[in-house]
């Protein structure tokens, strides 16, 4: 996932209703889609974000030493400065970028 060309809004904003609930037809489940979406971006943006820090991690037996690494405060900055997930993830549908199928209607 490359976070620097997601075009996602990163203060609140207000969604036409019609086109949210477009691709499904049930402002709920397209709802449900998003927030699954949503959980999942959370989750990779997290895992990819302990790995860049992991990088630039110096370990001291010494609690009395503290150092501020200049490193991994440019990486949370600019992980700060990031869109929300479920704004990433509502950007993902309304572009429909999201995969989506309904399992009752593959038992049927």
């Amino acid at each position: 996932m490359d976070l620097k060309k997601i075009n996602a809004p990163v203060n609140t904003v207000t969604y036409n209703k019609n086109k949210v609930d477009e691709q499904t037809g049930n402002i709920y489940e397209a709802i449900s889609i998003i927030s699954r979406r949503a959980d999942q971006i959370n989750t990779e943006i997290k895992k990819e974000l302990i790995e860049k820090l992991e990088e630039f991690a110096t370990y001291n037996d010494s609690l009395e030493e503290i150092f501020e690494n200049k490193e991994q405060i440019e990486v949370s900055k600019f992980y700060e400065k990031l869109p929300k997930p479920h704004a990433l993830a509502v950007q993902e549908w309304l572009d429909h970028k999201v995969y989506y199928r309904n399992t009752d209607e593959d038992v049927q």
